[in-house]
This record gives C-alpha cells, structure tokens and sequence, in this order.
C-alpha cells in the first residue's frame, strides 16, 4: 500500500503564480472572486520584498501543491506574548478530509 507523503515547506518568490492562483480558488469558493484584485507583481513584492509582509507556508502531497496557510505575526498585549494571525487557510477540494487543513494549521 503506498502512502503518500505530505509535507509543509515556506514559500518562495517563485510560488507566487501558484500562491495567486489558490487564492483565486479560495474567493472562488468563498463567491468573493470579483474582489481579487491583486497581481502577481503586487503578491510577489507583499509576501518576498516587504520585509513586515505576510508569510505563506505551502502544502505538499507527493509534491503537488494541496493548500496554503497565509499569516502574520501580531503581539498580544493582554498576554504579553507574540502571536500570529492565520488570514487564510485553503486547502484544494480534492485534497480536503485527509486532515490537511488541520495540519497546515498547527504548524504555522
């Protein structure tokens, strides 16, 4: 029985098409695809050039992206202590109920 390996890797300036596009997916399912308005251009330099950007960790099943996991990281000032602020969690249909999302989201 072969299983398949799933991994969690940081994105790069070269997964910004694919970062986009899930994005795109995500407004698509949410019905909210006409207020995407970004470009990769936009993305690119948000997430790899602005250096208080958001991050993004890319989802892997046998090296076929299956979801992504936007977040920043905040403080709170009740807790004294750093955070972060998951933004968007997205994982691609064919790919949901293995536990993915859940996945994704305790190692961000």
């Amino acid at each position: 029985m072969k299983t398949s390996a799933f991994k969690i890797r940081n994105a790069r300036p070269e997964d910004t098409g694919l970062i986009l596009q899930m994005i795109r997916e995500l407004a698509d399912f949410e019905q909210l695809l006409d207020q995407v308005v970004t470009d990769e251009k936009t993305l690119k330099h948000s997430l790899f050039v602005d250096p208080k950007g958001p991050e993004v960790l890319i989802a892997e099943e046998d090296y076929q992206p299956v979801g992504f996991v936007l977040f920043f990281h905040n403080f709170s000032t009740f807790l004294g202590k750093k955070g972060i602020y998951i933004e968007d969690l997205y994982v691609r249909s064919e790919y949901r109920g293995k536990g993915y999302g859940e996945l994704i989201r305790t190692l961000s």
